[in-house]
């Protein structure tokens, strides 16, 4: 088999640039002839191993990075884009695409901005869901709207944070390993850990610092509050910085920001982003499994796989969501092209809201959206005991989910006729257009009505073509 050229002239550019170093200096420390250099950084010569190892010893670059190639992420990147249905069904041809990639490299990049801001854009029009919901409701969004939506455009997933939370070494990650390293940590910052009988999950005294534990909760929670506070007391600087790019509006949601970053580290040191990744192709993305193997909950694990989105070593792309017993949706993340209505519940067709029915058990649902695109999903109740007789016990359904494109990666397709009947599903009935819903509750927002009294169906009206 051919090897495949490697053309990554806009890396090679960037790299010198970021050094300070003009073509001719840059061209001696590797060796090569200038002519040679701008061939390659025009993308008319395609960069030697030996260049290669040149950058490597030389500047101490990661040449996995060239490997993994900054125009084929892009590339993948475009052809993601390129399958929203809004492009139609002619998706430009891939080598189109590689030479956009690797001759336009910052065009694009504005492409993919450009798409990222319609389908933003394209979500908002939910948000309309509690202005028409509430009289006195506003459009401006409250401190924790502001947060959440700050996440979803991040798509959840903080690269600086999530690599000094894989950078922790907290040994094999399970059981008692988490445990001692945490708690050594937090020592060393000068903090005492009890286990005691408290009644919420962590309570810490700044002043005594002392830091407590509830030691009614499952130790999947206790472990990941430990890493919540060593979070706080080791990378605050990291959190900060993070938080000044986000320009919140008010103090509450940079506050509510901070707690959700912590907890985002939290989750990283608990399931190291290599490591977890490996496992979960391994495992085939089994849920309990992954669970065992990390020392963490169900829930903890489908948020984790969520997270999955650094440049060069993606995941499987999932969506995923929480909802409460009244429907309502608490946690709410998607890497696929699935959008969930930021207020009120989610689509009762989908298998989520059945999960509350079957305990302890995984739902599967084949389901496709209005546009035409299909996923597996995933469904399962989650129960958080207070611990103690009469302690209120708060019951949630996950719901987790990727294309069907994918659906072979996931254990949970076997026996499945990923070619048979798949279920329709919504996203919020004042934006899903299906016509013969039975489970409709309100008209979509975009379409006439046709109200004919002497006629009823489904629905006291139709909805006009």
């Amino acid at each position: 088999m051919a090897t495949q050229k490697l053309y990554v002239g806009a890396k090679l550019r960037e790299l010198r640039l970021r050094l300070g170093l003009t073509q001719r200096v840059f061209a001696e420390r590797l060796s090569v002839s200038l002519p040679y250099l701008n061939q390659m950084e025009n993308n008319h010569r395609p960069v030697s191993a030996a260049v290669v190892l040149a950058l490597a010893q030389e500047f101490g670059l990661d040449v996995t990075e060239l490997s993994a190639g900054e125009g084929e992420r892009l590339v993948s990147d475009m052809r993601e884009a390129l399958a929203d249905p809004v492009f139609g069904p002619q998706i430009p041809p891939l080598a189109d695409l590689r030479l956009a990639a690797s001759n336009a490299p910052a065009l694009a990049r504005a492409f993919l901005d450009l798409h990222r801001a319609f389908r933003q854009s394209h979500e908002r029009l939910a948000s309309l869901d509690e202005a028409l919901g509430r009289e006195d409701a506003g459009l401006r969004s409250s401190p924790w709207e502001e947060v959440r939506d700050f996440f979803h455009y991040c798509d959840n997933y903080f690269d600086s944070i999530d690599r000094a939370a894989e950078h922790l070494e907290l040994g094999t990650s399970v059981g008692t390993d988490v445990f001692i390293s945490a708690t050594d940590r937090l020592s060393g910052q000068g903090i005492d850990v009890q286990f005691s009988n408290i009644p919420a999950l962590r309570s810490f005294d700044p002043r005594s610092k002392l830091l407590s534990i509830s030691a009614r909760a499952a130790a999947p929670t206790q472990r990941f509050q430990l890493l919540y506070q060593v979070a706080l007391q080791t990378q605050n600087e990291l959190l900060e910085a993070t938080l000044d790019g986000a320009n919140f509006r008010t103090a509450e949601a940079r506050d509510i920001a901070k707690i959700g970053l912590a907890n985002y580290f939290a989750g990283a040191a608990l399931m190291p982003y290599r490591a977890f990744l490996a496992a979960a192709q391994q495992t085939r993305h089994d849920l309990e499994r992954l669970a065992d193997l990390f020392g963490a909950s169900i829930e903890q694990v489908a948020h984790r796989l969520s997270t999955l989105q650094r440049p060069g070593a993606k995941g499987v792309p999932f969506f995923f969501v929480r909802v409460d017993q009244a429907g309502t949706i608490t946690k709410r993340h998607s890497a696929t092209r699935l959008q969930f209505a930021r207020y009120g519940g989610a689509c009762p067709l989908w298998n989520v809201h059945r999960a509350f029915e079957t305990p302890g058990h995984f739902l599967r649902q084949l389901a496709e959206t209005p546009d035409g695109v299909r996923y597996l999903c995933l469904a399962r109740d989650v129960s958080k005991p207070g611990g103690a007789y009469l302690a209120p016990v708060r019951r949630y359904a996950i719901g987790l989910g990727c294309e069907i494109s994918h659906a072979g990666a996931l254990v949970y397709s076997d026996g499945l006729d990923l070619k048979g009947r798949f279920e329709p599903i919504g996203i919020s009935c004042r934006i899903c257009e299906r016509r013969d819903c039975h489970q409709r509750a309100v008209p979509p927002l975009e379409r006439r009505l046709r109200v004919d009294p002497d006629n009823r169906g489904v629905q006291p009206y139709d909805i006009a073509d």
